[in-house]
């Protein structure tokens, strides 16, 4: 994502390089490429004009000091200008529900957009990280396999589905399924709605009456990052028929140009609230601005990268495991536990793109989607007194697990050393107590803020 607006900007400010202050000639040459860079990643043309002229009327009207650089300073006043253009800081959802009026959340979209996927992944960021008790209802009565794509989903994330077989009245399924959260005892709605291939008057009628039924406290029209200027589009027709209250972006971690996320917010005056950034359920993130003016420019994203990680983090467990490295019993099945946490925090590449500098680094560097693949299956092939008791695993155990996990007897060699080394690292760091780590992870959020 964005990787190729981050390598032409970074050309962009190299023109400023060398040079003793911020000119009026070097700023206009800057700003030329950058704008060229901005319409090539599907930046709307008018944004990308608005946002060169405001960054350069702010430049030339700092004063550089003898400490700053002047593609420094530059670089500063993009900083604030791109964060200001997505919205400048995160927008969080009005949810508020009392006794018999659960909340209600509104999803619009087109088809193929990942609008019912995105339901789910709604549901379950709702569950775990607001403590809520979500309810799906299936009101696409238009597409038939909806209905059992978000049973499926529902299952994944165990959380409720609401779904009447053979329904053709949305409107009626979406009333009843308010009724059925209430009578279960949920307290948020997600209404995942029809879609079309293109926007049409049906359609858009069919969604209006939904939400006059409904009255949601939440309207989110999900949008497709990777159709670009089309996505903008899509979003001006859906506010202008039924003033949503945000957008959802997918796929930003796919093979988009990014012009969605920067033209989105300044054309439709809407702010982005979430973007997905996997296949998995977990992968959905609150949008935050600044934080993605950051990957944009090159910086990486810490905070996020620590909020992730602390997502997963599992107090009880992680006191577990202090007291089994401490007695130095940690073995392959909690290695294997430790793998399981890290891959739901998402694709490896872009967790380690959040590193400042790792990002381009690792650019033309192939890294496979499940990196953990043949780990996984050596350990698989150990039987549970070799994963409990790891000093046992001798020449000829490790000849029988290579030929079990279908590697070689130099990669079960390489992952035991790399075990042997984690579990002495970790014995080492447990004496700072699991207490002290979440210190230093808050402690990380908070320099960023």
């Amino acid at each position: 994502m964005f990787e190729n607006l981050n390598e032409r900007l970074e050309r962009s400010f190299k023109i400023l390089k060398g040079e003793g202050k911020i000119t009026e000639i070097n700023v206009a040459e800057t700003l030329k490429d950058v704008r060229r860079a901005l319409l090539d990643a599907d930046v709307n043309y008018k944004v990308a004009k608005t946002f060169t002229d405001t960054v350069k009327q702010k430049a030339l009207g700092m004063n550089v000091l003898t400490a700053i650089k002047p593609g420094e300073l530059m670089v500063k006043v993009m900083h604030d200008e791109l964060a200001s253009l997505m919205g400048g800081k995160a927008t969080e959802m009005t949810l508020s529900s009392t006794p018999g009026h659960p909340a209600v959340i509104l999803m619009a979209g087109l088809n193929g957009a990942g609008k019912t996927t995105m339901s789910g992944k709604l549901a379950l960021m709702l569950k775990q990280r607001m403590h809520r008790k979500p309810l799906l209802a299936a009101c696409d009565t238009f597409r038939p396999a909806a209905m059992e794509q978000l049973r499926v989903l529902a299952g994944q994330v165990e959380v409720p589905v609401y779904i009447e077989e053979g329904a053709k009245d949305p409107v009626a399924v979406a009333k009843n399924a308010i009724q059925h959260a209430i009578a279960t005892g949920c307290d948020t709605v997600i209404v995942d709605t029809a879609g079309r291939q293109s926007i049409d008057e049906e359609l858009m009628s069919q969604i209006k009456d939904i939400k006059d039924a409904v009255q949601p406290q939440e309207t989110l029209l999900v949008i497709d990052a990777m159709i670009g200027q089309e996505a903008v589009a899509t979003a001006k027709h859906f506010n202008e028929c039924l003033e949503i209250d945000g957008v959802i972006l997918t796929k930003l971690d796919g093979d988009t140009r990014g012009g969605a996320a920067l033209s989105v917010r300044t054309v439709v005056d809407k702010p982005i609230k979430f973007i997905g950034t996997g296949e998995k359920m977990e992968a959905i993130d609150v949008f935050h601005p600044e934080r993605m003016a950051d990957r944009i420019l090159g910086m990486g994203d810490v905070v996020s990268l620590v909020e992730r990680a602390q997502q997963q983090f599992d107090e009880e467990e992680a006191r577990r495991l202090e007291k089994k490295i401490k007695k130095n019993k940690f073995d392959f099945n909690d290695f294997l536990g430790q793998i399981q946490q890290v891959k739901k925090m998402g694709n490896v590449k872009d967790l380690a793109a959040m590193i400042p500098g790792v990002g381009k680094a690792i650019k033309d560097i192939d890294i496979p989607d499940d990196p953990f693949k043949n780990i996984e299956a050596i350990i698989g092939s150990m039987t549970p007194k070799e994963r409990e008791n790891p000093d046992i695993i001798n020449q000829s155990r490790r000849m029988r697990i290579a030929k079990g996990s279908g590697t070689n007897i130099q990669e079960v060699n390489k992952l035991i050393k790399q075990f042997d080394q984690t579990r002495k690292m970790m014995k080492m760091v447990t004496g700072m107590g699991t207490s002290k780590m979440m210190q230093m992870a808050n402690a990380m959020r908070a320099m960023k803020r």
